[in-house]
This record gives structure tokens, C-alpha cells and sequence, in this order.
């Protein structure tokens, strides 16, 4: 077989419609001529299969010698098997064989009981993409081969009434994506073989199995919309006087079964009762479903690329709908929510996975299977005990019992909340599985984001508002205003509001909705439903299961604990007592202790990349210390001049001055406050390095908003100038294109008492604080340089004015003057421009905006666009465009650093809390990024992380 792949992410799961039900099978695969003595029906079948242009082959090595032929080129290996304690595959095949078939051939090699089956590659489906959805030349051969390896395994023959084999078909990519890709189960039922089902194992169990296929097969793979098929189960309900669909009689499901196909006939759609034509079919369309909406958005939101597609895996389908000694269910080997080394999860009796993952009906603790199911529970334990010790992770298992026998059908590396992830690394390296360096591998950026997101400040000042109480599925708290559908909440998200997404269940369509709102409320479904598994992955708050909610998505409205609520009304959620709460309750931030204070220092250990903070204000400042930053990378002065009305005000007398005398007045007043919060900061950053820029933005933003009279009303007022100056002024500082124009070092160039000011502000400042005993690294940066020229011009400038400061003080403080980076000409420039800098820091910000000549205010009206045909594949102002920018900072980089081998480089833009460019930043060798305070945990993780797969 081909060398194995060395990818390690996870497989996937089932969509919630359904139930992933698979297996593992034996290394040996059947031969062609046993799968034709099984199957007299083969050939034809197979010449009925479609044809495919191109086989897809490996490279054909030619021996130059004339004693030897050339070799025959090696057949791409299309299908892997897997059953009776043997596989083809292993764990280590992620990338090839999706997460879901390597970890099914790696439970069958460490002999768990997993039902026999195999996979077809992901290579397989690029290959099916590439024919124009055609299974490329040899595959179909190779998938009844390993039918015939599945039936000899199990005993029963696809398509015979009187021994029948059912299937399950999945998709599985190399990195999990809960829900997002088809499942089709109870493949090879007809109107045949269910006869001959319910002669071998009961009426009602062979119909209900059938009416399940029927619903999944036409929704998956005809296109026929689901609602249909509940419609009809909804209406026969009513009408025989049931409420649960486990009430329904032989008889009924027969009829059921009948309702069912006339829907396909009013859709004008015919069901195959070949069982081959159903097995191709459901292949095709789990290929197909790589490229539905729904994955695609999921791909995107997850910042997934590079894959080749899914696998479809095609497994022997044991039943948990064989009475109440079967039962079906998903459990982890420990709590996701909140790490315990408890077994957690649901199952249900007489059911089939579907029903326990779509939240059809709400399940039982998986505690409770000991007395239902005692043996099954018993092995059970045994095997998620094995499967951890394996995996060296908490696992996420799927499983069947069969009339008192287990089988695993699925394990993965379980998605669990940030408190969960950081619980799990740390006892996991206790009890001496795993050591501190994988221990920060396995936790993810965004689980200590979701640490750092806020809580409620007292949950007992909103008791009174509590209208219902539902499961905690996903920890946390949420407000936000109720919304019903994706759409409206993907708008609300859009316009920078909050919104809380309210469903009777969710599917795999809802997944843009999941992720635009703070929180997900369901009225059915499980801790391990489609929305509960979702929502821990994006540490989304979530409560599902609330059985009391109505929901009226026609109307949009809600009703709970006698309470109506209609969208854009506020509510919300404490994912961790499952608690909803009418109204707006009190957020607090967080803060950071215990286990996640004990996993930094081991990521401190670790990383090279020192991670500074974005921070205006002595609070900022202070926050920035509490979460572990090691100073300040980015001081924006601009911001301290809105603390108060008078410092604003101060700012448009400067502004509005017409001489220099009168500007100089207003910068005498400003100076005060600026020194102020400078102090404040210097003391809040002791011994740590504090970056401050001088004055960047145009003067127009400093004005106030409105009718052109109540500016020139209010700028009169203000500043003591008449409405006719007021009006003059406002003139000269309109701009064409302000973000290219008059702001940057150009701005303290034609107004050096601008730069002065808060030059003098930063090192009186510095000298006073110093004097408290306090150790004070002042590093003063010009911003928008474009040439050397302009910063030997502001160098001049500040060391003059240190100078003057230093005589009148009696003291001096050390201090460095260097340059952001955010012009394309500086990046490219760099070797002049370090004769003058002492530092570097990349504003990746604007030098984004300029090199992709993408204005940050108008990108919106075609970045969708772009995001979704491809063209871009993330949005470049929230990850680093590395083969365009990070060319320019890497060239900046190589040429400051030959002129100033000692030159201090860093970045101060939004990428520095972003885990992949913070890995690039790594890899070219930069000092530090900074990034907003409460995002300095993650860049400190982050940067672990590209220390240690660097």
C-alpha cells in the first residue's frame, strides 16, 4: 500500500440527520475472483457503473537497462478494508483514509469489536471532482471487492432476503467536521429484503428500519427534502393517537413505509431497489456533499484548507432498534464541558444513531446504561479506558449494542470547551500520560480565547428573570437578542449585534447562524446533539433539550415558563446550569487561575516569541500585565485625547488654531494628560518595554459628527473661533482619500510642535516614574515613514527635545526611536531606514491595506464574495496574507537586520492574536508580536506552538 500519511487530525462526524455506524476490517483484501463468486450480479452491475475518463495512476519508473522491461505503473489503491481484528490502514492515515477510517482500521488493529467494513480515499473523491462527479476507472471494482470482503466477514449477502447485509455510508475528511457532510443508513433495504427482515428479526424492527432509509436515502441522495418524510410521520402519529415514533405499531410503520413512497413518486423521483445502484448512488452523493454549502462555510469559519476531500466509509450496519436489549449512543472519556475524568454522554434503547445525535428524541445519562445495559456498559468502560490510554486524548466514541453485544463504531479526538482542553492537558500530564510539550500541543488557541470570554457577574442577581432551565451543553454565558433562522443572525452579526440563535432543533444548515450568534437555544436534543457538539467546538454557549420551549419560527416568536418573547427581544443563557434568562443579565470579565495558570507556565517555558499588548490607557495597561504580556507593543496617544471633554476639546483648539502661538496654547493643555496616562502606563509595565506612537490618524477625525451647522456650531463654541474660520478650517481639512493623506510622521513634519508635545509628555513622564524606583523602557515610534529622509526629520526632532527635557529634569532615562513598518516602500527600503531605527514594528495593518490596495472601510461590499468563490482564502486583514505581506516583512527584516544586526523587530497590527500568523512571525525570526490584551493568552499559546512544530 502507499507509505501511510503523517496527518493528525481528527475524522468526522455524522450530519444530524443521522448516525455514523462504522467498523474496522482485515489487512488482507478480498481478490476480485471472491468477489465475483459472491455476487453473480456483479458484472452486470458493474458495466452499469459509470465510467470515468482518467484513472488515476502513480508515477511510472523506467529502468534504463537493456536486460530489465520498464515496470508497469502501480495502481492507485482506491479502497481500504477493514474487520475480523485486520486492517489495511491505521491511525496514522488521517490524511488519506479521513479521520473516521483511520481510527476504524485502528480500533480493529487493537481488537475492539467494530463491525466489518471499508473506505475509499480521499484522494478518490478529488479524483470524482475532477471526472465531473464520475468515480475515476478501477474504483467500482475495487468497492465490490471490498463488499465481498465485508460479507464474508459478516456472514450475510447484500440484497438477500434471507441473510441480508445492511450499510452504513459516511463521509469522514482528515480534519472533523461534525454534521457537515451526508450519512445514508439501512443501505440495501427493499421491498424484498424487508419482508425477509421481518421474518428473521421482527416485524416492526425490519419496517421502522426501512422507513429510516427511505427518509435518509431520498433526503441524501434524491434531493427530496426531508420535511416531506416528517410530515407524513407527523400526520400518522396524530392520526393513531401516539407522540413519540417508538409508539408506532408493525402495522403503522408499514403504512408509514407506503406514505413514504409516494413521496417519491409526487417528486417525481423513482427508489432503486437494486441494493448496488443504492451503494453507488450513496457514495456519489457523500462525494457530492464535500462541496455543499454547508461545508464549505464550515471549512471557511474553521479556517480549514488543503485538504483533498472526504472519505466515504462503507461498513456492515449493526441495529440499536432491535428491542430493549439494544440501544445506541455517543460518549466521551471524559466531561468535555469541564474536563472530570467522568464518562460522559447519552444513549438510547431501541433506537438508531440518528436519534440520539439530530435530538429526535432527548436521551438517557449514559450513567443509566449500567443498570439497562450492564454488560454493553461494562465493555463499554473497558474499551473508552483502552481507547484513551491509545490515543493519549480524551475520546469522543460512538457506539451500538445489538441485542447485549457492543460495537464500536466511531472515536475521535473529542471537541471540549476551552475549560474542558485545559483540564485534559494538565491531568493528562499528571497522571503521567502525556508530557508538557504535548500537553500544549493538544490545547487549541481558541479554548484559551473561550477562557478569556466573560461570565455573569452574580448569578443570583438574576433569579427572578430565570423562565426555564434546559441542558448545559456548551459552558458559558450569552446575551444577545433572539433570533430564528441563520440569515438574521449572520445580518445581526454583520452589524456588530449580539443575537441569540433559537431553534426547535439545529441541523447542519444552521452552522452559519451557530456561528454569527453568542448562544444556541434548542428546544430537543441531547448534550451530544448536533448543537451541543457544534457549540463546544466554537466555545458558544449553548443549552439545549429545553422541553418546555415553544417555538414559533413562522410567527418568530418563543414562549417559556409562561413568558412570550418575539425576535430582537433580549435573553440570555448560562451554558453551564442550562439556565435562560429573560433580559440582559450583568456580564464581569474573566479572569486568568488554576489549571490555565499552571498550562502558561508551561507555554512560557516553551516559546521564543515574546507577546506584547495593544493597550491605551493605565487600565488597558494593567489587564494587558494580568494576562501576561511582557510590555507594550502598540501605545495609540490618539486615543487618550476622548478621556474627557476637555482633553477633546483641547485637541479642536489645536486644531482650529490659525498660528502657530494659538496651536502651541492648546498642545500646552493637552500636554497634562498626556503625561498623565503615560505615567499611569510606565507604572503598570514595570521593567517591561512600553511603544509608544506618536500622533497617526488625520486632525478631520478628532471633529465631532453631524449637520454641518451643528459641527460648525459646536467647533465655535469650543474653540472661541467664528463660524467663518470654524468653516475655512473644516475645508482645508477635507481629504480625497484620508487614510493615504495628511496623517503619520507628515503630520508632526508640518507641525513639529505636534511632536514635541508628546515627545515631552512621554519622557517627563518616564523621568518620573524612574524617580519612584520603577524601571521605565520608553521606545518611541514614528508612524507612516515612507523615507529615510522623514525619520532622520522626527529623530532630529525627539532627540532634541529629549535633550531639553534631560537639562530641565536633572535626569535621563534611556529610550530607542524606531518606525512602524506599514508603507510597502519602507518594507522594501529597510536597509536605509535601520541606520536610523533601533526598532522595527510592522503596523500589518495598514501595510495590508496598501499592498493589496484594499481599503479596511469599503472591503466588506466584495470580501463575502471573494471569501466564498475562492479567490481569497481568509480574510487578509484577520490572517496574514504570507506569500504577499509576509514577503515584504520578511525582505524589511533581512535588509534592516544586514545594516543593524541588533535591530529590535516585532508587529503591533490585529495578526498578532492570530495562531497562524503568529507562526509565521515565528518562523522569520521576529522578536515579539502584540497584539489586544485580552488576546495575549493565545498569542502566548500560539507561539508555543510554532516553537514546537518549528
Amino acid at each position: 500500500r502507499p507509505p501511510p500519511s503523517l496527518s493528525v487530525a481528527s475524522g468526522d462526524a455524522p450530519r444530524s440527520s443521522s448516525f455514523p455506524l462504522e467498523s474496522t476490517l482485515p489487512m488482507v483484501t478480498a481478490n476480485a475472483s471472491a468477489a465475483m463468486a459472491a455476487r453473480p450480479a456483479v458484472d452486470a452491475l458493474r458495466r452499469k457503473a459509470p465510467r470515468a475518463s482518467n484513472a488515476r495512476v502513480g508515477a511510472v519508473r523506467v529502468v534504463a537497462r537493456a536486460v530489465a522491461a520498464p515496470e508497469a505503473p502501480a495502481v492507485t489503491k482506491r479502497v481500504f478494508t477493514f474487520g475480523d481484528g485486520q486492517a489495511d490502514g491505521d491511525a496514522s492515515m488521517k490524511t488519506l483514509l479521513g479521520g473516521k477510517g483511520a481510527n476504524l482500521a485502528e480500533m480493529n488493529r487493537i481488537g475492539l469489536s467494530v463491525p466489518a467494513g471499508f473506505t475509499v480515499t480521499t484522494e478518490t473523491c478529488a479524483a470524482f471532482h475532477e471526472n465531473g462527479g464520475e468515480l475515476p476507472a478501477g474504483c467500482w471494482d475495487e468497492m465490490l471487492e471490498g463488499l465481498a470482503f465485508v460479507e464474508k466477514c459478516m456472514g450475510k449477502k447484500l440484497g438477500d432476503a434471507s441473510n441480508p447485509l445492511l450499510l452504513s455510508v459516511r463521509s469522514g475528511a482528515a480534519v472533523s467536521m461534525p454534521g457537515m457532510m451526508d450519512t445514508v443508513l439501512n443501505l440495501g433495504l427493499n421491498d424484498d429484503v424487508a419482508e425477509g427482515l421481518a421474518a428473521k428479526a421482527g416485524e416492526k424492527f425490519a419496517f421502522d428500519s426501512y422507513r429510516r432509509f427511505l427518509d435518509m436515502y431520498g433526503d441524501v441522495v434524491m434531493g427530496i427534502e426531508h420535511h416531506l418524510f416528517e410530515h407524513q410521520i407527523d400526520s400518522l402519529k396524530k392520526e393513531v393517537g401516539v407522540a413519540q415514533d417508538n409508539e408506532l405499531t408493525a402495522e403503522h410503520l408499514r403504512e408509514l413505509v407506503k406514505r413514504y413512497k409516494k413521496v417519491y413518486e409526487a417528486e417525481g423521483k423513482m427508489f432503486p431497489q437494486e441494493p448496488l445502484e443504492q451503494m453507488r448512488l450513496a457514495a456519489n452523493a457523500v462525494f457530492d456533499s464535500w462541496n455543499s454549502d454547508r461545508a464549505k462555510k464550515y471549512m471557511a469559519i474553521n479556517q480549514i484548507t488543503g485538504l483533498k476531500g472526504t472519505a466515504v466509509n462503507i461498513q456492515a450496519m449493526v441495529f440499536g432498534n432491535m428491542g430493549e436489549t439494544s440501544g445506541t449512543g455517543v460518549c466521551f472519556t471524559r466531561n468535555p464541558s469541564t474536563g472530570e475524568n467522568l464518562l460522559y454522554g447519552e444513549y438510547l434503547v431501541n433506537a438508531q444513531g440518528e436519534d440520539v445525535v439530530a435530538g429526535i428524541r432527548t436521551p438517557e445519562d449514559i450513567l443509566t446504561m449500567k443498570t439497562a445495559l450492564s454488560e454493553a456498559y461494562e465493555d463499554l468502560v473497558r474499551n473508552t479506558q483502552l481507547l484513551e490510554k491509545h490515543y493519549k486524548d480524551m475520546q469522543d466514541i460512538e457506539f451500538t449494542v445489538q441485542e447485549g453485544k457492543l460495537y464500536m463504531l466511531q472515536t475521535r479526538s473529542g471537541k471540549r470547551t476551552g475549560a474542558g482542553a485545559v483540564k485534559i492537558a494538565v491531568d493528562l500530564v499528571e497522571d503521567g500520560m502525556i508530557d508538557r510539550r504535548r500537553a500544549v500541543q493538544i490545547v487549541e488557541p481558541t479554548h484559551v480565547d473561550q477562557l478569556l470570554h466573560p461570565q455573569f457577574k452574580d448569578e443570583s442577581a438574576y433569579a427572578a428573570d430565570v423562565i426555564g432551565v434546559g441542558l448545559p451543553a456548551s459552558p458559558g454565558a450569552a446575551v444577545g437578542q433572539v433570533v430564528f433562522d441563520t440569515e438574521t443572525a449572520e445580518e445581526l452579526c454583520a452589524q456588530g449585534k449580539k443575537c441569540i440563535l433559537v431553534r426547535v432543533e439545529t441541523s447542519p444548515e444552521d452552522v452559519g447562524g451557530m456561528n454569527a450568534a453568542e448562544g444556541i437555544l434548542t428546544a430537543r436534543g441531547g448534550m451530544t446533539s448536533h448543537a451541543a457538539v457544534v457549540a463546544r467546538g466554537w466555545g458558544k454557549t449553548c443549552v439545549s433539550g429545553c422541553s418546555e420551549l415553544v417555538v414559533d419560527e413562522e410567527n418568530r416568536w418563543l414562549s417559556l415558563g409562561g413568558v412570550k418573547l418575539h425576535e430582537g427581544d433580549w435573553v440570555s443563557l448560562n451554558g453551564t446550569t442550562g439556565e435562560v434568562i429573560r433580559g440582559q443579565a450583568e456580564l464581569a470579565p474573566p479572569a486568568i487561575s488554576g489549571d490555565l495558570d499552571k498550562f502558561m507556565t508551561w507555554v512560557d517555558e516553551l516559546r521564543r516569541l515574546k507577546v506584547l499588548a495593544n493597550a491605551d490607557t493605565p487600565e488597558d495597561a494593567k489587564t494587558a500585565r494580568d494576562n501576561g504580556a511582557e510590555g507594550i507593543g502598540l501605545v495609540r496617544t490618539e486615543h487618550m485625547f476622548f478621556g474627557t471633554g476637555e482633553r477633546i476639546m483641547a485637541v479642536r483648539r489645536m486644531i482650529m488654531a490659525a498660528d502657530t502661538a494659538t496651536r502651541e496654547a492648546a498642545l500646552t493643555d493637552l500636554l497634562p494628560y498626556q503625561r498623565e496616562d503615560f505615567e499611569g502606563i510606565f507604572r503598570a509595565m514595570d521593567g517591561c518595554p512600553v511603544t509608544i506612537r506618536l500622533l497617526d490618524p488625520p486632525l478631520h477625525e478628532f471633529l465631532p459628527d453631524g449637520d454641518l451647522d451643528e459641527i460648525v456650531a459646536m467647533l465655535s463654541a469650543d474653540t472661541g473661533a467664528d463660524e467663518h474660520e470654524v468653516v475655512e478650517r473644516i475645508e482645508k481639512l477635507a481629504e480625497i482619500n484620508p487614510m493615504l493623506g495628511f496623517r503619520g510622521c507628515r503630520l508632526a513634519i508640518t507641525y513639529s510642535e505636534i511632536g514635541r508635545m508628546q515627545v515631552r509628555a512621554i519622557l517627563e513622564a518616564a523621568v518620573a516614574v524612574q524617580a519612584e524606583g520603577k524601571v521605565v523602557i520608553p521606545d518611541i515610534m514614528v508612524p507612516l515613514v515612507g523615507t529615510l529622509e522623514e525619520l532622520r526629520d522626527q529623530t532630529a526632532m525627539i532627540r532634541e527635545t529629549a535633550k531639553a527635557v534631560f537639562e530641565e529634569k536633572g535626569a535621563e532615562v534611556a529610550y530607542r526611536i524606531g518606525t512602524m513598518i506599514e508603507i510597502p516602500r519602507a518594507a522594501l527600503m529597510s536597509d536605509q531606514i535601520a541606520t536610523e531605527a533601533e526598532f522595527f514594528s510592522f503596523g500589518t495593518n495598514d501595510l495590508t491595506q496598501m499592498t493589496f490596495g484594499y481599503s479596511r472601510d469599503d472591503v466588506s461590499k466584495f470580501l463575502p464574495t471573494y471569501l466564498e468563490r475562492g479567490i481569497l482564502k481568509h480574510d487578509p486583514f484577520q490572517v496574514l496574507d504570507q506569500a504577499g505581506v509576509g514577503q515584504l516583512i520578511e525582505t524589511s527584516v533581512q535588509r534592516g537586520r544586514a545594516t543593524r544586526p541588533e535591530l529590535k523587530v516585532g508587529i503591533c497590527g490585529e495578526h498578532g492574536g492570530d495562531p497562524s500568523s503568529v507562526d509565521f512571525f515565528h518562523r522569520k525570526d521576529l522578536d515579539y508580536v502584540s497584539c489586544s490584551p485580552f488576546r495575549v493568552p493565545i498569542a502566548r499559546l500560539a507561539a508555543a506552538q510554532a516553537a514546537l512544530s518549528n
